[in-house]
């Protein structure tokens, strides 16, 4: 009986991955493209014969959406209690026990649109496997946030984000933004705010091949783009297109005693 029982589960999550990509309409190669693995990976997952690691789960939960991201998210260990319970104090006390089934409504970080639906609630965003380095830190070599793996999902009110479909977590290292941020903090980003000419004095994450995702304040003065630490202990750089230097997300917030 204890065969049969495992073989049944078996069968149920290799036949959610294999529909879900049929209702995704992509190849299992394509599927293995979106989630950085091998079509062979995915063609033993949907036989059964692997299951996937907790951050894969998590990835297809953030494509499944609201009808089945919760199979996925179970799989890898969350629950809706942790999600909730990774909002700051003060946010958790003042959400109503309704707001919280609402957060299958929102998904972040999957690079689709999404209209706003006028409703209140969380919205689930992923904790991507990567660091942004302030001023003298080097941040890990990406020159994008697309395609990179979340380590878990965590909970934020749907005000916070104003798009969601575009919304990651990441964190930083280093204290050149200090007092304002710390070595440590997770990031809220949006990588849909990327225009130089409304991001002036925002915080946002640059990056380039040599130093990899940095995190800094932009600043324009006429014609030259700068940016800036928080603590004046570091030197500010000078944002040149020549220097491969891209903006790659505005800075939505932040968590200072991070989970």
């Amino acid at each position: 009986m204890p065969r049969k029982a495992r073989a049944n589960t078996t069968l149920e999550w290799a036949q959610r991955i294999a529909s879900l990509r049929q209702r995704l309409g992509m190849s299992q190669a394509e599927l293995a493209h979106r989630l950085e693995c091998s079509a062979m990976t995915v063609s033993r997952w949907e036989r059964g014969l692997l299951a996937p690691s907790s951050d894969y789960y998590i990835q297809l939960g953030n494509l499944a959406g609201r009808s089945e991201c919760w199979f996925f998210w179970e799989r890898a260990g969350l629950r809706l209690p942790d999600v909730v319970r990774a909002l700051p104090s003060k946010m958790r006390s003042r959400l109503p026990v309704s707001a919280v089934p609402a957060l299958e409504d929102a998904r972040a970080g999957t690079g689709e649109k999404q209209r706003d639906s006028g409703r209140p609630g969380l919205v689930a965003i992923p904790l991507l496997n990567v660091v942004a380095g302030s001023h003298g830190n080097q941040g890990d070599k990406k020159v994008s946030l697309d395609y990179i793996p979340a380590s878990r999902v965590m909970g934020a009110p749907v005000e916070w984000c104003p798009n969601p479909r575009y919304t990651s977590l990441l964190r930083v290292k280093g204290n050149s933004m200090q007092p304002m941020m710390h070595d440590g903090d997770i990031l809220a980003v949006d990588s849909s705010q990327t225009d130089r000419s409304q991001l002036n004095g925002k915080v946002v994450v640059v990056a380039n091949e040599q130093n990899g995702l940095c995190i800094s304040r932009l600043r324009r003065y006429e014609n030259v783009d700068v940016l800036e630490p928080e603590n004046r202990d570091y030197k500010p750089i000078v944002f040149t297109k020549s220097e491969g230097w891209r903006i790659v997300a505005k800075v939505l917030w932040w968590i200072s005693e991070a989970p």
